[in-house]
């Protein structure tokens, strides 16, 4: 059975660190993607707290995990996971269903904020490829 993995922030293309790089280019891509839920700007890395209710959506993509077992485990270990203790972990591991751009439903991974979101800023157009986009002012005509 194929394993599905949502992403939304430093595991999308040009967005991860060389860090977690080759394990990122083992994932295949399957497409565009939206989960239901608010998204959030930690400084350094964003963070989803997921809702199957909300109105919200969060914009990412979805892979499939290749059969390699150490993948999974390196992924937890990038975001912060530990299945042990679970409670401490900055992100947990969770299956959702996510909805892919073509209308089809996905089961995937998805690592879900594990901490108070209120310490972050809300991205409320879900998309963090597009969280630093500045707002010009308008121009006055004779500038």
């Amino acid at each position: 059975m194929s394993k599905y993995l949502f992403v939304y922030g430093t595991l999308l293309p040009d967005e991860h660190p060389c860090e977690i790089a080759d394990a990122v280019r083992k994932l295949r891509r399957v497409g565009k993607a939206r989960a239901r839920g608010r998204l959030y700007d930690f400084g350094d890395y964003p963070g989803a707290v997921l809702d199957a209710s909300a109105r919200e959506t969060i914009t990412g993509l979805v892979y499939e995990i290749p059969e390699e077992p150490t993948l999974l485990r390196k992924l937890d270990a990038y975001e912060g996971f530990d299945e042990r203790h679970p409670e401490s972990s900055l992100f947990l591991r969770k299956r959702r269903w996510v909805r892919l751009d073509d209308g089809r439903r996905q089961l995937a991974w998805v690592y879900e904020y594990n901490g108070d979101p209120s310490t972050g800023t809300h991205i409320s157009h879900g998309d963090y490829r597009h969280r630093t986009r500045a707002r010009r002012p308008a121009r006055i005509a004779g500038d």
